[in-house]
């Protein structure tokens, strides 16, 4: 539908993929970067309860779901701190966990679709990614998605759930 010489995007509507056809990673859109802090001066210690006092600073990058308006996908740096408790010795991260688990690429957010995407919709691991990219502009590996899958415990042999060695015939 076309009004006053400008295109209105409706329902139902083809709007070409921008990326298509990019071949070199140098040509795709870059992020958008968000700041997170976890930088804290003191936290308690999770061994004794005693006060460890700050002695580092570190980020991680985290890959978010990308706007969609835009077309950009999103990174998340997440500033944390890092303590040491000189009562009993231990050193520890500030808990950075809400966004994603440890040693982790991507947000909850992005496991949590990916995950629900091959379950509830069957969509195939490949397919999967490519949906990521299409739609929330995450580029996730569908190996990773594959991995998350069989954490969640949903494409398992559902025969061999308790891994229990089994006796006789049979």
């Amino acid at each position: 539908m076309r009004v006053e010489g400008t295109a209105m995007l409706g329902p139902g509507e083809y709007v070409p993929d921008v990326t298509e056809g990019i071949s070199c990673v140098e040509d795709l859109p870059k992020p958008r970067i968000e700041h997170r802090s976890r930088n804290y001066k003191a936290r308690r210690c999770p061994r004794c309860g005693a006060r460890a006092g700050r002695y580092a600073v570190a980020s991680r990058t985290l890959h978010d779901l990308g706007d969609a308006r835009c077309g950009h996908p999103i990174d998340v740096v997440v500033t944390f701190s890092r303590h040491h408790c000189r009562h009993c010795d231990y050193y520890f991260p500030a808990n950075s966990s809400d966004p994603a688990l440890p040693k982790c690429l991507y947000t909850r957010r992005v496991q949590q679709l990916a995950v629900r995407l091959v379950v509830e919709d069957g969509l195939p691991y490949r397919a999967a990614s490519w949906h990521l990219w299409r739609d929330h502009r995450v580029f996730v590996p569908w190996a990773t998605i594959q991995n998350w899958v069989e954490a969640a415990g949903e494409k398992k042999d559902r025969q061999h759930q308790d891994h229990l060695p089994r006796r006789g015939l049979g």
